[in-house]
């Protein structure tokens, strides 16, 4: 498969350099691991996200103000090793703990959790809180098996605004499992990606298919069933969002829809189109709608649809200014942060 590398062992290490070469000014790298941390730290409770490299800007986009302070990563689509792990935690205590964001899967809940036990014999005391957004993966019944997609950019988005604001560990913790029970999303794949040193795709759609509820690794969906018109499309990704999500006439909710690598934005942008005419027609209000691609897999095709059911807590920590080369939030009715 024709990708713009040069050996495929060193894709990660490389496009770490690539970055901090961009935005050396605001971070650093992790002395021998694949670890990146903000330069200004401040003293507050760490915020730490990562898991496989090969979903850019996920999840070196989400680390600045606001966001989190450090980020691990692993291999392409392989959970960081406990050593990553251990040093990016270790490099931004500040003595008020550490919280862990990352996404629901086996791998990465070892490997996190072995880095955890070699924290606590640092004396650093750690939290985590998975991102189990995928209502895809698993009936409601078993909520807590599920996978987490896109739903990371609004948990960190709310755990760096409630960290910023200088709540404890357990606070921040709290209201960060807040946000991750209120966020539901699910994925539509049109075509795989593909990944790097490959020479085949881990899988095939026919021209006239797609699969609805695909995981970002190719994990399989809710059904496979021919390709058909945007607006019939988002409408049956939102009938199982809203039924999901339990949100009535009057709620709240902010909106990513998010492509997956290769979605254009024209076709996201039409996507969204939809979106916004289904929750009027519902009364629900769309508090802020954000159309990008954050968490993608290489060049699949397809575009997920993410939905935060805020209430005022949420809309407080949403509304807080977050500052990222990839993810920016400008300050929305007012400063969370103010005391």
């Amino acid at each position: 498969m024709k990708k713009v590398i040069n050996n495929p062992e060193q894709v990660v290490e490389e496009t770490i350099e690539g970055f901090l070469a961009a935005y050396k000014r605001s971070y650093q790298k992790v002395e021998n691991v694949n670890g990146i941390v903000r330069r200004d730290r401040k003293d507050k409770v760490a915020i730490v996200t990562g898991g496989g490299s090969g979903h850019e800007p996920l999840f070196l986009g989400l680390i600045g103000e606001g966001l989190a302070d450090g980020v691990t990563l692993g291999n392409v689509f392989a959970a960081p090793p406990p050593t990553n792990v251990f040093e990016v935690a270790k490099a931004v205590d500040a003595g008020k703990g550490v919280l862990f964001i990352y996404g629901n899967y086996s791998g990465d809940v070892l490997n996190f959790g072995m880095a955890v036990e070699l924290l606590e014999m640092e004396g650093i005391t750690t939290n985590t809180v998975l991102v189990t957004d995928d209502v895809a993966s698993a009936p409601t019944e078993r909520k807590d098996e599920r996978r987490g997609i896109a739903g990371d950019i609004f948990v960190v988005k709310i755990a760096g605004a409630a960290a910023e604001k200088g709540l404890s560990l357990e606070e921040v913790t709290k209201v960060t499992q807040k946000a991750n029970d209120h966020t539901f999303s699910i994925g539509v794949a049109l075509a795989p990606g593909t990944i790097p040193g490959a020479t085949e795709l881990p899988y095939t759609l026919a021209d006239d298919e797609l699969e609805v509820g695909m995981g970002i690794h190719g994990e399989p969906g809710m059904e496979r069933t021919k390709m058909m018109p945007a607006d019939a499309l988002t409408d049956k990704l939102l009938e199982k969002l809203l039924a999901e999500s339990n949100l009535q006439s009057g709620d709240e909710v902010a909106v990513l829809v998010n492509g997956l690598g290769s979605t254009t934005l024209m076709e996201l942008f039409i996507v969204n189109r939809r979106v916004a005419k289904v929750l009027e027609e519902k009364g629900i209000q769309a508090y802020d709608m954000d159309v990008n691609s954050y968490c993608t897999t290489q060049e699949m095709a397809g575009f997920s649809i993410t939905l935060l059911k805020l209430d005022n807590e949420l809309k407080d920590y949403y509304s807080a200014p977050a500052v990222s080369p990839y993810y920016k939030k400008e300050s929305i009715g007012g400063n969370v942060y103010a005391k």
